[in-house]
């Protein structure tokens, strides 16, 4: 006889679904198990064996044979260990047959048959409520499988032996309760920053709107600050947003305890990140920081020491909102659509524009030069807004905090997604769209200009060279500009400020 119990593997975020086939039979004494496993499913056998030894239970000397199926799907990770396990009690009779019928079973197990948590709980619980099956997971994944629906049935045990006995009605489980994480006291917030109007003034219309920001001035000026306090303005996410974002982090394995937050992902990593971590990839082709910032902000500090190769991997995500990591063995698709927030000195030193400083190297210009010029043009081209950060003086800083903190600068900031929301769902876009994120043809029709503006637009094109990419993101760049100021339509004014934005500084332009 051959028991079935049901699992999945994991392509990107989907969840396809996995056979686990257990046959016990006379014959020599082994654990095969087949099916295109990796080593981390192959090694399965010893914790199996050790967790049903732990419950008092003992592998029968017989030939036992286990397939995943289907068999040409490369299967990959420890959530193996569980329906392995119930398919060999269940062959033996330790569980009833039918036990497992309807449900999807994954969970790692320890030494001593307990369940550890394991990555991809949500896309596998999602997945198995589409099938109309419930879904067996590790205790501290319980809260996670949780979110997929109120109407299915969820067990999550902290043991093999209390599963067990829930399966045969001496225990019974409570379905475990859906949990949001806590909001942490003390975010950083607009009212700590002191001075830098101009760059605050930049950063509302990048939230406003979604759109890419590139921040370029001497070391402490506040650049980083003031990306950091970027999420405490930008709107919460939207439950379709919070879906695919929390399936990412799901596959990822960065949902602790199983606590989904409806704060939008804010992602800063290091610039000696590779490629393969910031695109996605590795052996087993997993998401990297860009799918990890799914609707959310990716903040790159220091971009000109970032790797050439790593920061041109971000140029085709960043236009289509979504990227394809291909290996020899797998091939997965990961949401991308992010705002690319990032922040650089004018050169090496930092100090090249300041007034009076001469380069002891070179004169000043070559050296801002030579440095800009690790970043590409294409790059370069993608960033809507391009401003100066000067140093803060300290008749700034010995003045009180300003008034006007996060709060209110998030009232606007939502007020103006609220009207692009609704724009967007009349001409048949997705409901959490951005002006940024508009496709041209839809752009040209909202922004549409007047004789003036039209005529600004085509001489300022003349003047910065703008591409076609920089045209369209300079109509994007002044819609939300007239949004934040409640306009509905988008007069030479709004546009002005938008190519003030975009043109950026004569080096910028070099670099590019």
């Amino acid at each position: 006889m051959v028991v079935r119990v049901s699992t999945v593997a994991f392509e990107g975020i989907e969840a396809k679904p996995v056979d686990v086939q257990v046959q016990i039979a006379s014959g020599n004494v082994v654990f095969t198990l087949v099916g295109l496993a990796d080593k981390a499913v192959a090694e399965s056998r010893e914790r199996v064996r050790a967790a049903l030894v732990a419950s008092g239970l003992a592998l029968p000397a017989k030939r036992i044979t286990v397939n995943l199926a289907p068999a040409d799907m490369p299967k990959e990770g420890s959530h193996y260990d569980l329906p392995i396990a119930l398919g060999v009690m269940a062959a033996i009779g330790a569980i009833p047959s039918d036990a497992l019928d309807g449900f999807t079973v994954l969970g790692e197990l320890g030494l001593d048959g307990a369940i550890a948590p394991v990555a991809g709980v949500l896309p596998a619980a999602v997945a198995a409520n589409m099938r109309g099956q419930g879904l067996i997971c590790p205790r501290q994944c319980g809260p996670e499988a949780a979110w997929a629906s109120s109407e299915m049935e969820v067990i999550a045990p902290r043991s093999l032996i209390q599963l067990v006995n829930h399966l045969k009605g001496t225990q019974v489980l409570s379905r475990p309760a859906p949990a949001v994480r806590a909001i942490a006291a003390g975010l950083p917030d607009f009212a700590d920053i002191k001075g830098q109007e101009s760059a605050k003034r930049a950063l509302e219309i990048a939230a406003a709107g979604g759109h890419n920001l590139l921040m370029n001035g001497p070391p402490g000026a506040g650049k980083s600050m003031l990306a950091a306090r970027l999420p405490s303005i930008l709107p919460p996410l939207s439950p379709r947003e919070l879906l695919e974002v929390s399936m990412i982090h799901s596959v990822a394995g960065e949902i602790a305890g199983g606590e989904l937050t409806d704060r939008r992902p804010f992602r800063a990593p290091h610039h000696s990140a590779s490629m393969a971590a910031l695109a996605g990839g590795g052996s087993h082709a997993r998401p990297g920081e860009i799918s990890l910032a799914h609707n959310g902000v990716l903040f790159l500090d220091e971009l000109p020491e970032f790797q050439a190769q790593a920061l041109d991997s971000l140029r085709q995500p960043l236009e289509t909102g979504e990227i394809l990591v291909s290996r020899a063995n797998h091939r997965a698709v990961y949401p991308a659509r992010f705002q690319l927030v990032a922040a650089m000195n004018p050169c090496r030193c930092g100090h090249a524009l300041d007034p009076g400083f001469a380069c002891r190297r070179q004169p000043n210009e070559r050296c801002v030069a030579q440095y800009q010029a690790r970043l590409s043009g294409p790059l370069i081209d993608r960033f809507d807004l391009r401003i100066e950060v000067p140093a803060v003086s300290a008749a700034d800083l010995v003045l009180p905090p300003p008034a006007e903190g996060s709060a209110e600068v998030a009232a606007r900031v939502a007020a103006a997604r609220d009207r692009q929301r609704r724009r967007y769902e009349k001409l048949g876009l997705p409901g959490d769209a951005t002006n940024a994120s508009a496709p041209a043809s839809a752009i040209e029709k909202i922004a549409a200009l007047d004789a003036s503006g039209t005529a600004l637009i085509r001489d300022a094109a003349e003047r910065l060279a703008l591409s076609a990419r920089g045209f369209h993101r300079a109509l994007k760049l002044a819609r939300t500009i007239a949004d934040l100021d409640g306009s509905e339509a988008v007069t030479r004014r709004h546009l002005a400020e938008a190519l003030a934005y975009r043109g950026g500084s004569a080096r910028a332009r070099a670099a590019a």
